[in-house]
């Protein structure tokens, strides 16, 4: 299974929706809240291209985006295959 990493913030529905999803999955998520260490928001935003809006989340290597890319791809049938690698 490839590691999954999400940048968050307290509050965030969209954060707390991707979450839930990747769970359900039964995937292991490492969690960066940006409001607790603000360091980590400027390293959120090169490895996402510029991307500012909380979850940002990556697959291995993969910037898979927020939280709809992430519901789009499993819709798509395929966020099963990019977590298994």
């Amino acid at each position: 299974m490839q590691s999954v990493e999400i940048y968050t913030a307290p509050f965030c529905g969209f954060c707390v929706a991707a979450k839930r999803l990747l769970k359900k999955k039964g995937v292991k998520i490492s969690e960066t809240d940006v409001m607790m260490h603000p360091s980590k928001r400027q390293e959120m935003m090169a490895r996402a291209h510029g991307g500012q809006s909380v979850p940002q989340i990556f697959i291995g290597d993969l910037h898979v985006g927020g939280c709809d890319e992430l519901y789009a791809l499993d819709r798509a049938g395929k966020l099963d295959a990019l977590l298994e690698g």
